[in-house]
């Protein structure tokens, strides 16, 4: 049994104490928060074994530049000569291409698929209610080009062995009857699923809570020692934590806990905004994916909670209300029936998903540091990917065979 500690409380913090808890170790999460409001909470909820295809693609470039001109579209980079964006902006660059994407699509689909059947499992666990449906993602397009990718996209899927189906916008009434549709037709996505993230955190927080995990909240780490090429003690102002073995799992944040070692977690935080809407649960059974628009909507807790938007920035409290008009201005286009309003700003929710350069996460050893693992980059499938990434994490400081290869997440690539 190895005492643990654990930088970061979001899904990927709690799934690895989960894990960790169940395999025997003493385990400490510590948070700069309260683990109540981070971009685990706020997010669309959906388990995507469908995104095998990472950020890092050649048509996102062309695209990006196009979408950086409109301050309502769906992604934006904020131009800086801020160090860490330009060595961001290099990698993609140099891995948006082909080859990466096709090296890519098997170990993201593995990593998704653990997930799913993790997610599965903890289901069926007493005290964990998160309201887990399998009814599958609907991926809209209403343009013949957005329809074709999509098409090619299935046909990779199933070659991944992924249950993915074209549908004409009928067979998408057949699902949906009470949805009145203004598209082209959609991709069902039958291998995914989604659940309540609020719901899911809150029941992971309680459980750890129960079986005597040690969550330490509103404590920022300031300062890591290490000697001998390992991690000795952890400071958060001048309160002193130490353990056998080391977990960076900070989301976002991860790159200024990195610093604290000498390591460069190459990373840049992609704000997205969500807010929630009371009315229209019973229309929309099966979440939806608007393909031209990149807006998520989701059945949730007897409403809908739409979501998108990836601002590649600092982290900042600031909210783009032009953002959320976008957001609010494609739903409409897609489904004229209906027309959620902008929120006011206090309703807003905004998080930073931590998004690597190639679109992977990193998780595995530091080859810095024998008793340290990392575990962040997740990008927008943190929740989705949280599970199997605790696991793995658990399999690793056990010294146990990993239940998938990891070696193309592998932190120090």
């Amino acid at each position: 049994m190895a005492r643990v500690l654990i930088i970061g409380g979001g899904i990927v913090g709690l799934s690895s104490a989960y894990y960790l808890h169940k395999a025997g170790h003493q385990v400490t999460v510590i948070d700069k928060g309260d683990m109540t409001d981070n971009c685990s909470h706020g997010n669309a909820g959906m388990i995507v074994p469908s995104h095998f295809i990472p950020l890092a693609t050649p048509g996102m470039v062309s695209q990006g530049i196009r979408w950086m001109f409109s301050s309502k579209s769906p992604f934006y980079v904020k131009p800086s000569l801020n160090p860490e964006l330009i060595s961001w902006g290099l990698k993609f660059l140099k891995k948006a291409n082909a080859a990466h994407v096709e090296k890519s699509a098997i170990p993201l689909t593995e990593l998704s698929l653990l997930s799913k059947k993790l997610y599965q499992e903890l289901s069926k666990e007493p005290d964990f209610e998160f309201d887990l449906v399998e009814k599958g993602i609907l991926m809209f397009y209403k343009t013949e080009k957005a329809g074709e990718e999509e098409a090619h996209m299935a046909e990779k899927g199933r070659q991944l062995g992924l249950d993915m189906k074209v549908l004409s916008p009928a067979d998408c009434m057949k699902l949906q009857p009470k949805l009145n549709l203004d598209v082209l037709g959609a991709v069902h996505y039958a291998c995914d699923a989604h659940l309540s993230p609020n719901k899911l955190m809150t029941a992971l927080l309680k459980y750890l809570r129960a079986v005597g995990v040690n969550l330490v909240t509103n404590k920022e780490v300031t300062k890591i020692e290490t000697s001998n090429g390992k991690v000795s003690r952890v400071w958060s102002s001048w309160e002193e934590f130490t353990a056998d073995e080391y977990v960076v799992a900070g989301g976002s944040w991860s790159p200024s806990i990195g610093k604290l070692l000498g390591l460069k977690i190459l990373l840049m935080p992609g704000k997205g905004y969500s807010f929630n809407v009371q009315d229209n649960a019973e229309i929309m059974q099966i979440p939806a994916l608007l393909a031209e628009a990149r807006v998520a909507i989701t059945p949730m807790n007897g409403g809908l909670r739409y979501g998108g938007t990836m601002e590649l920035d600092r982290i900042n409290n600031r909210v783009n209300m032009n953002r959320v008009k976008g957001i609010v201005e494609s739903v409409p286009k897609y489904f004229p029936g209906l027309k959620p309003v902008v929120p006011q700003q206090k309703d807003i929710w905004f998080g930073f998903r931590p998004s690597s350069a190639d679109g992977l996460p990193y998780i595995g050893r530091s080859n810095k540091y024998s008793n340290l693992t990392i575990a962040t980059g997740h990008g927008m499938m943190g929740l989705s990917l949280g599970a199997a990434t605790g696991l793995l994490v658990t399999e690793v400081i056990s010294g146990k065979p990993t239940s998938i290869n990891i070696n193309e997440f592998a932190p120090d690539r």
